[in-house]
């Protein structure tokens, strides 16, 4: 089950492994950097892939545009060529009665061999003309596939995007996602002169919920929680799922510490309210506290490598002295 699923973050070759405090070791930092580089080029190509096709699909629907065009002009002309011809043929009737008749004129007869050469050559325009505008009907017919494709394709571009960008039990953004945020953030609020905070947010004794009530329960109790955290999120802020039991929260736009700890204490409150799930044999109700690390920008950190650790190590000292929330030191 997703809830029981080990964190590839918690443990580093080399790193001691006291509870989760590999995470904090170089090596380990090294490889969430790497990890974090190699979703960023993920993305970068699935939108190149997906680009590159919709710029196709676009291209041929265009053209498809510009047959149905030329078909539709094309149409009056074969209508007045075939009334050309109608007329001639006509004309060329009058003249055969006329060379029916005694002592015809030989200017007359000359006339009619030439314009039945103009009338088979008339003709021969039309059955050619006929024949480019089936042509062109029919590669018109075949294009207009080309919409359903297109629509079909734009669709797809958003779920494939959707799902590298948002963790699949909860719906919140990801690790990918969330660097990404955080990385416009920072950008955002050194031009700007904001404050900014990260807040690194662990569910306590999680672990607990899984062995008692099952991997059913605490992937519940998980959805329930990331529900409450998206409705204190502001427009501007992120909320992701960082791995297990563990959330991050990107707090843009601050004012000073008393701003962020009020909206921290928040969070807690959200978070410690009763979770009702389906268990293994029944609906339970589960009680679930957290433990939650703030780091500033820019006081603790000018990258998010830095805001993210300060934070990570912030949480950890909440969690030892039990006291909900603690700042970076």
């Amino acid at each position: 089950m997703d809830s029981s699923a080990a964190d590839p973050t918690l443990s580093a070759p080399g790193c001691p492994q006291p509870l989760r405090t590999a995470r904090r070791c170089p090596s380990a930092h090294n490889k969430g950097t790497i990890r974090r580089t190699l979703s960023l080029l993920i993305l970068e190509l699935l939108d190149a892939v997906m680009v590159d096709s919709i710029s196709k699909l676009q291209t041929d629907i265009e053209r498809a545009t510009a047959l149905a065009k030329v078909l539709e002009q094309n149409t009056p002309v074969k209508e007045l060529v075939q009334e050309c011809a109608g007329e001639l043929s006509a004309v060329n009737s009058n003249m055969k009665l006329a060379l029916d008749r005694p002592n015809p004129l030989p200017r007359v007869k000359n006339a009619l061999l030439r314009n039945e050469n103009v009338e088979e050559m008339v003709n021969g325009v039309s059955r050619k003309l006929m024949v480019v505008n089936d042509a062109i009907r029919g590669q018109v017919r075949d294009r207009t596939l080309l919409d359903h494709q297109f629509a079909a394709a734009v669709e797809q571009e958003g779920a494939a995007r959707h799902e590298a960008l948002h963790d699949v039990l909860t719906g919140l953004p990801n690790r990918a996602l969330f660097d990404d945020r955080l990385e416009h953030g920072l950008a955002q609020a050194q031009r700007h002169h904001w404050g900014m905070a990260v807040m690194f947010i662990d569910l306590d004794d999680f672990k607990a919920i899984n062995d008692l009530y099952g991997h059913d329960a605490g992937d519940g109790v998980l959805k329930t929680i990331a529900q409450r955290l998206t409705t204190t999120t502001r427009s501007d802020d992120t909320i992701s799922r960082y791995g297990g039991d563990e959330f991050l929260y990107l707090l843009t736009e601050i004012h000073d510490e008393t701003h962020v700890t009020l909206f921290a204490e928040k969070l807690v409150r959200t978070i410690q309210a009763p979770c009702t799930v389906s268990g293994q044999d029944a609906t339970v109700y589960v009680n679930v506290k957290a433990s939650i690390g703030i780091s500033l920008f820019p006081k603790d950190g000018v990258t998010p490598e830095m805001l993210v650790a300060k934070a990570d190590d912030a949480m950890y000292q909440a969690k030892r002295i039990r006291s909900g929330i603690a700042f970076a030191s």
